[in-house]
């Protein structure tokens, strides 16, 4: 128990530090809401590791305070929506055979971004926010291989 709280508050740590390095990296992509969606690495370290209950803990902790520290409460609302639904897509992937944590990674990551979207359209009501989806879903498939290797890599490598 008491290493599950380390883990757990070291991968809080390492997302909030991550979230934070993410801030500092201009992205040029043109499309609002595109990122590398390092902290995610955190959260699917602990998905892996122990279920979506911790690895929605891990992924709470680092939005608000990465939200209430760089962004607002509108940069919160998309954050939640977004690792709500990739979590959701996560944790049902992880429960079916076949598919690896780069695959997990590459659905969360779509799906993040998608959950995102849907949020915005609502909050703007303007569905014209449609046309960012072939983008976005082409950098979380990107994004998500990227995190998903490294994940890969964290995971085999901690024991």
């Amino acid at each position: 128990m008491n290493k599950k709280i380390a883990y757990l508050g070291l991968f809080s740590a390492v997302a909030i530090i991550f979230g934070y390095v993410e801030t500092l990296i201009p992205v040029f992509a043109g499309i609002p809401g595109i990122k590398l969606g390092l902290a995610n690495l955190a959260v699917l370290f602990i998905l892996a590791r122990y279920t979506w209950k911790e690895a929605a803990l891990v992924s709470l902790i680092r939005i608000l305070v990465i939200g209430f520290m760089f962004g607002n409460l509108f940069s919160i609302a998309y954050s939640i929506a977004g690792a709500s639904l990739s979590l959701l897509v996560m944790t049902l992937l992880k429960r079916q055979k076949g598919f690896s944590i780069v695959g997990i990674s590459i659905a969360g990551g779509v799906s993040h971004n998608v959950g995102q979207l849907l949020v915005a359209m609502l909050i703007v009501e303007n569905t014209s926010l449609i046309y960012y989806t072939p983008a976005l879903l082409v950098s979380g498939v990107i994004t998500g291989l990227l995190i998903g290797i490294l994940t890969s890599e964290t995971v085999r490598r901690i024991p």
